[in-house]
C-alpha cells in the first residue's frame, strides 16, 4: 500500500501489476477553470487517469451542505462518498493521484480521500512534469468508465479544525502556518479575497518551499530542519495548516508528515472564511509571534 507518496518508477511497476491503481489527474488552473481539462485532453495524461476539477467535484456547490466557508468549501463526507462511488472507488482501490500544479489539487484530493477513511491514496512525486521528464507514458484517450459502487465511509484519517476553534485557540498553544506567498500573508497585496493580512500570530510558509527546484518533495530530513526553524519554539505537535482556499495548504501538511510530524490540522475555510467575519482579527506585515526574517 501507498499511503503517501509513489515514485514514478512505482507507479509503473504498479501499473503492470494484477491489481492496477486508480489514477486521477487534478490538473487546474484557478484563474482559468477550464485549462485542467484542456491540458489533460491536449497534452496528454497518464494511461487510465481520470480527470477530476477542483470547482466540480472537490468543491461544494452553491445547493450542496457544507462543513466549512470560504472560497473552496468542502462537501460533506457523505456528499462526497457518493462521488467516490460514481467513480467505482471501493475501500481496497490503491489510489494515485497528479497535477500540474506543485501538488495544489492533487493535494487536495488525497486530503479529502483520507478526510473519507480512505488510507491507500499517494501523491506522484514530481507530478505530471516529472513523470514526463522520467519517460512515462502518456495518451489522449479518455479511461473507461467503471461501474458505480457504494463508497462505505470510515473514520476520518486527517484532523480538520473550525473557524471557531481557530479563533479560540489565538492564546493557546496553536502554531498556525500559512501557506500562501509572502506578499499575500504580509497584506501588500489581496488577488482574490476582499481582506488582506493573515491571521494574528500565524507563521508564513509558502507552499512551493516542499518542493525541490524539479518539482519533487524534498527530503525528509530537510524537510525536518526547515518546519523545526520555523515552529521553533512553539509546539510542532499543535499546528494549525491554511491558505486562501483550503487547497494550497496541503503541500505543507504531507511536508510535515514527511518530516516525521503528526499530521497537522487543516483549517479548510482557510482565509478566505476567516476574513469574511469583520470582527475576527487581521494582522499585518511580519507575525507578532515571529519576524519571519529567516523563512521568507
Amino acid at each position: 500500500m501507498f499511503p503517501l507518496l509513489i515514485t514514478h518508477a512505482q507507479l509503473r511497476e504498479l501499473m503492470a501489476s494484477e491489481a492496477p491503481p486508480m489514477i486521477f489527474d487534478a490538473s487546474y488552473d484557478l484563474l482559468d477553470h477550464e485549462e485542467g481539462l484542456w491540458r489533460y485532453e491536449e497534452e496528454g495524461h497518464i494511461p487510465g487517469a481520470r480527470h477530476v476539477s477542483l470547482d466540480q467535484a472537490l468543491t461544494a456547490k452553491p445547493d450542496q451542505a457544507r462543513v466549512c466557508g470560504g472560497r473552496h468549501p468542502l462537501p460533506t463526507r457523505e456528499a462526497f462518498a457518493e462521488t467516490l462511488g460514481q467513480w467505482g472507488l471501493t475501500p481496497d482501490t490503491q489510489v494515485v493521484i497528479y497535477d500540474r500544479n506543485q501538488q495544489n489539487y492533487a493535494g487536495r484530493l488525497w486530503w479529502m480521500l483520507k478526510w473519507c477513511g480512505h488510507a491507500p491514496v499517494a501523491l506522484l512525486d514530481g507530478g505530471w512534469q516529472g513523470w514526463v521528464a522520467a519517460g512515462g507514458a502518456s495518451t489522449l484517450e479518455p479511461p473507461p468508465v467503471p461501474a458505480a459502487t457504494r463508497y462505505p465511509l470510515s473514520d476520518p484519517l486527517v484532523p480538520m479544525v473550525t473557524v471557531e476553534e481557530v479563533l479560540q485557540g489565538l492564546h493557546g498553544p496553536q502554531s498556525v502556518i500559512d501557506s500562501r506567498v509572502p506578499p499575500r500573508y504580509r497584506g501588500e497585496v489581496e488577488p482574490l479575497d476582499p481582506v488582506a493580512g493573515h491571521i494574528p500570530g500565524a507563521v508564513n510558509r509558502p507552499f512551493a518551499q516542499n518542493l525541490d527546484e524539479q518539482g519533487f518533495f524534498k527530503r525528509p530530513e530537510l524537510l525536518r530542519q526547515e518546519f523545526e526553524q520555523l515552529l521553533s519554539p512553539w509546539d510542532p505537535h499543535r499546528v494549525v495548516v491554511h491558505c486562501g482556499s483550503g487547497v494550497s495548504a496541503l503541500p505543507n501538511v504531507i511536508g510535515m508528515v514527511l518530516a516525521g510530524y503528526p499530521i497537522p490540522a487543516l483549517f479548510a475555510g482557510s482565509w478566505s472564511e476567516w476574513c469574511s467575519d469583520p470582527t475576527r482579527p487581521v494582522e499585518l506585515g511580519f507575525s507578532s509571534r515571529n519576524t519571519q526574517k529567516k523563512t521568507i
